[in-house]
Order: C-alpha cells, then sequence, then structure tokens
C-alpha cells in the first residue's frame, strides 16, 4: 500500500514538474516507466492495485 503511494507522489511530481501544457505526457511517462521497473513476475499484481485504488491516488495511473 505504502509502495503505490509512493509511486502516486512521483507521477504527480513528475507531472508538476513539467510545463503546463507537458504535465500530461510527463505523467505518462513516468507512469509507463514505473510499470517497466516492476518486475514481470508481480506486473500483473502491481497494475491491478493501480486499477482498484486509482480513486485515492488522484487517477495518476488511469491511462
Amino acid at each position: 500500500a505504502h509502495a503505490l503511494g509512493a509511486a502516486a507522489y512521483a507521477i504527480r511530481a513528475a507531472a508538476a514538474a513539467a510545463p503546463s501544457a507537458g504535465s500530461e505526457a510527463a505523467r505518462l511517462r513516468e507512469r509507463d516507466w514505473q510499470r517497466e521497473q516492476v518486475p514481470a513476475a508481480l506486473r500483473d499484481l502491481v497494475l491491478d492495485d493501480q486499477r482498484l485504488r486509482s480513486d485515492i491516488c488522484w487517477h495518476v495511473f488511469d491511462d
């Protein structure tokens, strides 16, 4: 649970650091980069958790 929150904060930070016109692209790049770092054996579990708790994580994991 805590790792998901940290991931959400990092995505928000990436979006906030980008110029406003590029904030959505920065959000998606950071989200996708994070997902690539998750070991394949755990990826489906992480993605499922992101979907289930997206609403409490500012929807940063959404497409």
